[in-house]
């Protein structure tokens, strides 16, 4: 399949003083690589900060990484002027894990969902046209447009935060844990409307969570972020089952009967079961029967 996104060698460094008063660089990313294939769910997965959310912000030149390239349907973005990347990221959006601080609190949805077709000078009918067939598009009634953010549930909010990063008609739509403040039952109802809506508008999706089921559950491919690096990254069913790296074992011991863990070596699969899981691998004469 023909990628979307390219980055290559992506590192960046957050600056700041310490309580030395010495001038010090932090890296949040360290030399990171991906490749997300078009019309692809690659899933991104990691406990809390090792780098997932500065990693997606650097991908759309939020906040442009250190160095290294992203590479957007064959454009250097770091190459392009401030006027050039604003048109580009309209075919990129995201939606973060917060729906409350996603929407401001002093504007109606129709309101907060006009504000970027407003830019593009799109005319009021057009507008709501558009706003009514999203809303409907993501369950919420049009009718309650004229609302305010404080009078819907969290789970509405979060479906109203993902119809205002569609009214761009992206191609690329990073979704940054976002499920993770909603509960049990409202999380699956928004997980699916995201696969329905990938299906219906031909998205590609970069996942991130630190939740390594939910991810293989809703992702093609998968890559394990720690302390800034990949340590790991394969099509999602090969890594659930065959995971390499101690930390993404880590990950899969730390749901409820382990994971799904497979292995061609008896003691291993036993193993990867135990509270003991993290810290041992695959007898090196085992491990050609992975594939």
């Amino acid at each position: 399949m023909e990628s979307l996104i390219q980055c290559h060698d992506i590192i960046k460094i957050h600056r700041g003083r310490g309580l030395d008063g010495i001038k010090k660089g932090y890296r949040a990313v360290d030399k990171v690589s991906l490749d997300i294939e078009k019309g692809s769910n690659f899933g991104l997965v990691g406990e809390s900060g090792c780098g997932k959310t500065t990693l997606a912000k650097a991908i759309l030149y939020l906040d442009p990484p250190t160095s290294g390239e992203v590479i957007f349907d064959g454009v250097i973005l770091g190459s392009l002027k401030t006027r050039e990347l604003r048109a580009f990221r309209r075919r990129m959006q995201i939606v973060f894990q917060d729906p409350h601080s996603s929407l401001d609190p002093r504007m109606t949805i129709i309101d907060s969902l006009s504000e970027g077709l407003i830019n593009l000078g799109i005319e009021r009918i057009k507008r709501e046209k558009k706003i009514n067939r999203l809303l409907d598009l993501v369950g919420i009634s049009p009718s309650l447009g004229t609302r305010f953010p404080h009078e819907f549930s969290t789970g509405q909010r979060q479906r109203i935060v993902i119809a205002r990063a569609l009214t761009m008609d992206p191609e690329f739509l990073i979704l940054d844990e976002p499920v993770s403040n909603l509960d049990v039952s409202i999380q699956a109802q928004v997980v699916n409307l995201l696969l329905d809506l990938k299906k219906e508008l031909g998205l590609t999706y970069l996942f991130i969570s630190h939740d390594i089921n939910l991810v293989g559950y809703m992702c093609d491919t998968i890559a394990v972020m720690y302390k800034g690096r990949i340590v790991e990254q394969a099509p999602a069913e090969k890594l659930l089952k065959y995971p390499q790296d101690d930390y993404t074992r880590m990950l899969l011991s730390s749901i409820p009967g382990g994971g799904n863990i497979e292995s061609p070596c008896v003691l291993a699969e036993v193993n990867a079961l135990s509270d003991v899981s993290a810290s041992l691998g695959l007898r090196p004469d085992h491990e050609e029967g992975i594939k």
